[in-house]
């Protein structure tokens, strides 16, 4: 019998796969493993070791973090509810972002992040991903360049793109607090 930790981490993995558009067959090629194992672990009935979770973030291109998550006392509120005190972190003040996922998991049509930009950091490279983003600006001073045009926003300024190339950086000396969405999934 899957616990509620399985639960989340299925329908984790389940998720990214198909945010991914990739099938169970290559995802199963790709981890040197069999279909029916990769199914077995979307669907809670086998969970994977630490170097499969690690094979899964790599190929994800998410943090190991992501597939770690946090008790929620209540069981009323799992997967319904995330306290501020136990909210998945994801990413290191060494890298000038960190986020936590506000989402319970990652198995809705969405995900919500809050993304705290440290002053003076910057994504260098331009991304592009197959989603449709949105953003709140909860505190700071965050630039975002989308499709090569720079938008310089305030507390209480937002944003929306899809499927658009984008970079952001933090020109300010406080951190900027983003409230982040993205629809589907991706981390």
């Amino acid at each position: 019998m899957q616990g509620p930790d399985e639960r989340v981490l299925a329908s984790d993995i389940r998720a990214l796969r198909r945010a991914r558009g990739l099938t169970l067959a290559e995802i199963a090629l790709k981890l040197g493993r069999s279909v029916g194992w990769v199914s077995q672990v979307e669907r809670g009935l086998s969970t994977p070791s630490l170097s499969d979770l690690r094979a899964f973030a790599e190929l994800f291109g998410v943090p190991i973090s992501l597939f770690f998550s946090h008790d929620v006392p209540v069981e009323s509120e799992r997967g319904v509810v995330v306290r501020a005190g136990r909210r998945r972190t994801l990413g290191t003040s060494e890298t000038g972002l960190v986020e936590e996922l506000l989402s319970p998991d990652l198995g809705g049509s969405f995900e919500m992040v809050r993304s705290i930009f440290a002053p003076g950091a910057q994504m260098k490279t331009e991304q592009l991903r197959p989603t449709e983003e949105a953003g709140y600006l909860a505190s700071g001073i965050f630039e975002i360049e989308i499709a090569g045009v720079w938008h310089r926003l305030g507390e209480g300024d937002s944003f929306r793109f899809e499927g658009k190339p984008y970079r952001w950086r933090n020109p300010g000396t406080e951190p900027a607090v983003v409230i982040w969405v993205v629809s589907p999934p991706v981390y």
